[in-house]
């Protein structure tokens, strides 16, 4: 600017003694001097422009790393509330696991309790079958297969009498020839101190009334109890392990419509069974 100030002034000082060559090379100096200026102008607007420019890309930047900025902190949340699931995870799955094997024992511990129960129950099979085997081995000598009958069922053994092996008709008497019998039985009784005997009595439906007797279940009562004070007081059987039992005409085992079917059902019933708290305590046990 200075250099073009100094032009003019020159110029205005000496336009009217210098040469026209020398004002034409001023004036070239002058134009020059001017484009100079536009050019200057123009590198400043470009300036600008790229400064306007910069800053907009600065300021872009600035929010692109703010939003950044943002979504890590939400994905350092995120990942902390992930490996809080994932420890909650871990720990109900040890839970879980634990679990399982507590059932797994626990059933484990029940498998054994119920084996103890099966083999129990085995035993006292093969103890029924051994006393049903030694009772036919004692009653057969003399003995016809219609008068007495022995059977096992479920670790129960049962031995029918027929009422005219024990006593006579209308009667709670026990024959003396019928002690024998008993006695045989006490003898196998006596070899199972760890189980029970029922003596039920049967009669048929044939209504009876006596001085004595006042009905068949009195009949079936009084036979049943005469049947234990033989085992009793003749052959010493223990009388806490003796229960006594009438059942009337009710639970026959043929018609009575018939002979036949009423001297089927007028039967003694000796049950030898395993003792009921002895059954109770099994069940009651808790695995080991």
């Amino acid at each position: 600017m200075k250099k073009i100030v100094l032009v003019v002034l020159v110029a205005s000082l000496f336009g009217s003694c210098v040469s026209k060559k020398k004002y034409a090379s001023l004036e070239d100096e002058y134009n020059a001097s001017q484009q100079e200026i536009v050019n200057l102008k123009g590198n400043l607007q470009k300036c600008l422009v790229a400064k306007n420019e910069n800053h907009s890309r600065v300021t872009s930047l600035e929010e692109q790393i703010a939003l950044l900025k943002q979504q890590n902190e939400h994905l350092s949340e995120t990942s902390k509330s992930a490996l809080k699931q994932v420890e909650n995870l871990t720990v109900l799955t040890q839970s879980a696991s634990d679990n399982i094997k507590s059932v797994i024992s626990q059933l484990s511990e029940k498998d054994k309790y119920i084996n103890g129960i099966r083999e129990a129950m085995t035993k006292k099979d093969s103890i029924n079958l051994a006393i049903a085997f030694h009772l036919k081995r004692e009653l057969a000598d003399g003995i016809q297969d219609k008068d007495i009958q022995i059977n096992v069922e479920k670790t129960v053994v049962y031995i029918e009498l027929s009422d005219k092996l024990l006593f006579t008709s209308g009667s709670a008497n026990v024959l003396p020839k019928a002690k024998k019998i008993l006695g045989k039985v006490a003898t196998v009784i006596k070899g199972r101190p760890d189980m029970e005997v029922m003596v039920e009595g049967h009669t048929d439906n044939v209504a009876i009334k006596t001085q004595c007797i006042k009905d068949n279940w009195d009949l079936s009562t009084k036979r049943a109890t005469s049947v234990l004070r033989v085992l009793q007081n003749e052959y010493g059987i223990d009388p806490k392990r003796l229960i006594a039992a009438g059942r009337s005409e009710y639970v026959p085992l043929a018609s009575n419509d018939t002979v036949e079917g009423r001297a089927k059902n007028r039967r003694t019933r000796i049950i030898i069974l395993p003792k009921l708290d002895q059954f109770f305590d099994i069940l009651e046990q808790k695995p080991q």
